[in-house]
């Protein structure tokens, strides 16, 4: 069993990217981190580098205690595998970020959902379908921990259309389920928020940053306030630690409109701007409760 005073956390698709970025943030915390991912160390190496062997190592540099384990989140059993196995040796759960997701190759390509294959529906199998899962195996842990947090990272694509209807699908039904998992967690004392996030400089996503005229383009505006996926991080942590948690619960939150109003900024000290003048603005939840 670990010291009961440290938290634990799980980030779901750390072995790179975002995932990678809010584990070894919990960590700088001092949180212990279950990094999950199906990128092993020695496994066939990913084209952009990685594993969750990696992660944990930062996180644990990081002042924090990373534990690595290989898990397919489309694989139902593996999930509650490692809930399991959270429980045998932490005895609790603080944070579940649910990250993990599938990047079919043909996501950002042009044109109309017909003519590109159905390996979008991975979005939904791993993304949407994982989160719930994730969700359902953690939740005994996370209440009887008490003063939980579950985060979904999303995107303004839930409400315009970014991507196709795939990806808008996935996102919005990511929100939506943030929203009626806080229903049925409100007496929990486990608060349950999708979180926006504004275009992230992730390993993915690099190249577009190293191109001479990446500032000149039509994209422009959105690279030069990218967040990194550190910052995200600790807006998952100020999030969790903030005396208003339950007050957020059930919510689609803007992760750069939370980071100013707790104080998180990027380690340059920028402050990443709210993109919802441009995209939009987040649906809120609906009062009414239909059991």
């Amino acid at each position: 069993m670990s010291d009961s005073r440290a938290k634990v956390a799980v980030v779901t698709g750390a072995s790179r990217g975002v995932g990678k970025g809010i584990a070894i943030a919990l960590g700088a915390a001092g949180a212990a981190v279950y990094v999950t991912g199906r990128t092993a160390a020695d496994a066939k190496p990913h084209p952009l580098g990685g594993s969750v062997q990696q992660t944990a190592e930062a996180v644990s540099a990081a002042g924090g205690r990373g534990v690595a384990v290989s898990c397919d989140h489309s694989n139902d059993d593996d999930v509650q595998g490692l809930f399991e196995r959270i429980d045998r040796d932490e005895g609790r759960l603080d944070i579940l970020v649910n990250n993990a997701t599938a990047i079919p190759r043909e996501l950002a390509k042009p044109g109309p959902f017909w003519e590109k294959s159905l390996d979008l529906l991975q979005l939904l199998n791993v993304g949407q379908r994982s989160h719930y899962v994730a969700s359902y195996f953690a939740a005994p842990l996370l209440i009887r921990t008490g003063g939980g947090l579950i985060a979904f990272t999303s995107s303004y694509g839930g409400r315009i259309y970014m991507h196709g209807p795939a990806y808008g699908a996935g996102k919005a039904g990511i929100d939506k389920m943030a929203m009626d998992m806080a229903v049925d967690f409100r007496d929990q004392d486990v608060a349950v928020v999708s979180l926006w996030l504004g275009f992230v400089r992730t390993e993915r996503n690099e190249p577009l940053f190293q191109h001479p005229d990446a500032m000149k383009g039509p994209y422009g505006k959105f690279l030069a306030n990218a967040e990194s996926p550190e910052f995200i991080g600790r807006v998952v942590g100020a999030l969790h630690a903030d005396p208003r948690r339950m007050e957020r619960s059930g919510h689609v939150l803007i992760a750069a409109e939370v980071a100013e109003e707790l104080g998180i900024q990027e380690s340059d000290g920028r402050q990443p701007k709210s993109n919802r003048a441009t995209l939009g603005a987040p649906p809120e939840p609906s009062p009414v409760v239909v059991r």
